[in-house]
């Protein structure tokens, strides 16, 4: 019996350090904004033109660093957690970000073999934050997922939700930086 008592305590440490390694190396990936600030307001070059809101719907500067070994690929998701639906709200997926790139500029264009797929806007582009009035303050979460990967092709018709559970599914690690916007 105390054999067994130390195999299973052995295993545990074992287990413990795998996975203490794993996330050791997933907390240098980082991902980082000279448009907006973690935890801040969200500038207007970010808000929505449209549904009520007057923004310039301008998508974020991102820059990431630190992927984990393996990466082959970037993935990036911009969702509102807060919106009143059950999934949330997609506003930017951008899928197949070459392993070389770790920055997209504010506004920049989506190019192949970088590929957008359809946000809840119903658009295959950045759809800024329009919260509905008096809903308070919502979170825009911008996630960047490294992938073991070069490339992901989601089915015709595929919901934002499924492609980011398909994202997730090979993921190596993530890192978001998250602003705030809410209409009085």
């Amino acid at each position: 019996m105390k054999v067994f008592k130390l195999l299973f305590l052995v295993a545990i440490i074992s287990v413990s350090g795998v996975l203490y390694m794993q996330n050791s190396s997933a907390e240098s990936f980082s991902v980082a904004s000279n448009t907006f600030v973690n935890g801040q307001t969200m500038p207007n070059s970010l808000i929505h033109s449209h549904f009520g809101c007057t923004g310039e719907n301008k998508s974020p500067h991102l820059k990431w660093q630190g992927a984990p070994e393996g990466t082959k690929s970037f993935a990036l998701i911009a969702h509102d957690p807060d919106a009143p639906r059950p999934t949330g709200w997609y506003h930017w997926i951008v899928l197949n970000i070459p392993v070389s790139v770790r920055e997209l500029k504010a506004g920049q264009q989506i190019n192949h073999p970088m590929m957008q797929v359809k946000n809840d806007f119903g658009s295959v582009t950045y759809g800024g934050a329009c919260p509905p009035k008096g809903h308070g303050v919502h979170r825009y979460n911008f996630t960047v997922y490294a992938l073991d990967c070069a490339a992901l092709i989601p089915s015709p018709g595929s919901t934002p939700d499924s492609v980011e559970r398909q994202v997730k599914k090979h993921a190596l690690s993530s890192a978001t930086i998250t602003a705030n916007y809410g209409r009085d």
